[in-house]
């Protein structure tokens, strides 16, 4: 399986499709196998997509020492330079969005686009997972009851409708087994999480952007994404009903849809 050398880690990534570059970055305890297929399947025939596998998680190399959200969004960059990709459109899901946030502060000029889905500015206004969330995942996690965390992370990042879906919750079942995902990782990227904080600084956004959140969604509120509009110079909203947390395995053809459409008025204001 390919992997990059990002300074002291190793890590792993997967590139499939064909036209322009999108980066696709995970959320917390996600690797690649979470995008799903019927997801990528509707993006790759667009996009070159390019994923991959946070310092510690998946695939990639092992991690054992604290980062940041900042740390994240340099090994995002230092994987554009090494595949030698100048410039891409972005695509960042709940603490992937957040790594994505500063990608964009800090290397405005590499993104073509940007699109922040289920994710969180930190500071006023926003929101962090309700204790009773955290606990319903966290508990059969510490106790090593694997089986169970799986099943309760399934409940808390869907809608009630979809959770019931036995088909949908054997492909999250096969992508949450089929690689790493290391709960003293998952731990490392929750203190990540909590000392991330943007929301002073998203004013200095200058890239098109698209907030895309379900309004059912458990672990981070839509509130959240109303006030990443609202702090982002000119960024769309994409509200969708009934819709958890993990909304482009809920609604991965709207998604894909809402995510080419952005891309191409982007692509099509920058050439105007």
């Amino acid at each position: 399986m390919p992997s990059l050398t990002v300074g002291s880690h190793e890590l792993h990534y997967v590139r499939r499709g064909d036209g322009p570059p999108l980066l696709l970055i995970q959320g917390l305890g996600g690797h690649h196998l979470h995008w799903g297929d019927a997801f990528l399947d509707a993006l790759d025939p667009h996009f070159d997509l390019i994923s991959f596998d946070h310092r510690g998680m998946g695939r990639s190399g092992r991690a054992r020492d604290p980062f940041t959200i900042a740390d994240l969004a340099g090994d995002a960059a230092a994987v554009l330079d090494a595949l030698g990709v100048d410039r891409a459109h972005v695509l960042g899901i709940s603490m992937g969005g957040m790594v994505a946030q500063e990608l964009a502060l800090a290397h405005g000029d590499r993104l073509l686009s940007l699109t922040l889905g289920g994710s969180y500015p930190g500071g006023p206004g926003s929101a962090l997972t309700a204790p009773e969330v955290w606990q319903s995942m966290a508990e059969p996690a510490l106790a090593g009851d694997r089986e169970g965390a799986i099943r309760a992370s399934w409940h808390a990042n869907v809608s009630a409708a979809f959770a019931a879906d036995q088909a949908a919750f054997k492909r999250f079942h096969a992508a949450a087994t089929g690689a790493p995902s290391p709960v003293e990782v998952q731990i490392l990227q929750i203190q990540a999480v909590a000392g991330h904080d943007t929301s002073r600084r998203l004013g200095e956004i200058d890239v098109p952007t698209l907030v895309v959140h379900g309004d059912d969604d458990r672990i981070l509120p839509v509130q959240n994404a109303r006030r990443l509009a609202e702090l982002i110079p000119g960024a769309r909203l994409e509200v969708l009903e009934g819709v958890g947390h993990l909304f482009w395995l809920e609604q991965p053809e709207r998604s894909a849809q809402l995510i080419r459409e952005h891309a191409l008025a982007a692509a099509s204001n920058a050439a105007g």
